[in-house]
């Protein structure tokens, strides 16, 4: 390819680019503009002028270059060659879209209008002949398809991932964990701007049920309710540790333990342990670890929950 041959090439797909990187996101914007006022159908009838008019300007874009593309020879020629970048270029147009509303990045609103004119000017390079135009082109469309299939949106799950890590580490005082009891599992954690509450259920069907409650102190020292509850015992020892015993229909005990931790009060609460099993669930509270947060299965499996 000469050096003139190729001028007039790269001007060809600049030509096609810049067209369609001003007219396309015109036209989009016309159409959700007319979709929200009118609905469907008034779009539709927008896209059956906007398309139309999209080939005839692409083809006479395409006249510039009919020395190079042998598709726009001639005005019939041109028209062909001008519905196939269109057809094609919008394919990739919605592809980036698709992608977009994923949360892939595609940079700064100008960014975007630039980028809109990039599946025309692939398409438009692959009507080129030459040793170095179509292999670019395919270039080109490969690292489109690997960044906005694949690359893309890993980084925005990891962006997500992160943004969700660092809204619940925004209240780490509150982020404590007791290590669950022989038999049961961690099946639900709640987290919100003065609390944290972790339910245990057991491995396997059956009853039972641990809650572990973290939150801010409301008051200077842990005291039984005044007056005392019809049914509960309630007792709080030297260290200032709390122990409520509800008496249950049928014989069963509630058991609730409160202690203060670190600056903050914690509550356990269970039907299926005793007093002593609750007591070194207490004993095993740790701030709650980025392995346990990140990598095992709270967030993985959805397992927390943030609430206001």
């Amino acid at each position: 390819m000469t050096s003139s041959r190729g001028a007039l090439t790269a001007l060809h797909l600049f030509l096609v680019w810049a067209t369609t990187a001003v007219m396309v996101p015109t036209i989009g914007v016309g159409l959700l503009a007319v979709a929200w006022v009118g609905g469907t159908g008034a779009a539709m009838l927008v896209f059956a002028v906007g398309a139309p008019f999209m080939v005839s300007l692409l083809a006479a874009v395409g006249k510039q270059a009919r020395t190079v593309v042998p598709l726009c020879g001639s005005a019939p020629q041109r028209l062909r060659w001008a519905a196939w970048v269109f057809g094609l270029g919008t394919v990739g147009v919605l592809a980036g879209f698709a992608a977009y509303s994923k949360g892939v990045d595609l940079g700064s609103a100008g960014a975007r209008v630039a980028l809109t004119g990039v599946p025309y000017a692939v398409a438009a390079a692959v009507f080129v002949p030459g040793w170095w135009v179509r292999p670019a082109a395919l270039a080109a469309l490969a690292a489109g398809v690997a960044y906005g299939g694949f690359v893309g949106p890993e980084q925005a799950q990891q962006r997500r991932h992160e943004a969700e890590v660092a809204r619940y580490r925004e209240r780490s005082e509150l982020l404590y964990l007791g290590t669950a009891p022989p038999g049961l599992l961690v099946a639900r954690v709640e987290t919100g701007p003065a609390h944290l509450g972790v339910d245990y259920r057991p491995v396997r069907d059956g009853s039972g049920w641990v809650h572990l409650t973290v939150r801010r102190p409301v008051t200077p020292a842990l005291r039984c309710p005044e007056p005392a509850e019809t049914g509960v015992t309630c007792t709080v020892d030297a260290s200032g540790e709390m122990l409520r015993v509800h008496a249950l229909p049928g014989g069963g005990h509630d058991v609730t333990l409160v202690r203060r931790h670190r600056g903050v009060e914690v509550e356990v609460t269970g039907q299926s342990l005793d007093e002593a099993k609750l007591r070194r669930l207490l004993d095993t509270l740790h701030p709650l670890s980025d392995p346990e947060l990140e990598l095992e299965t709270l967030i993985r499996e959805k397992k927390i929950d943030y609430r206001n």
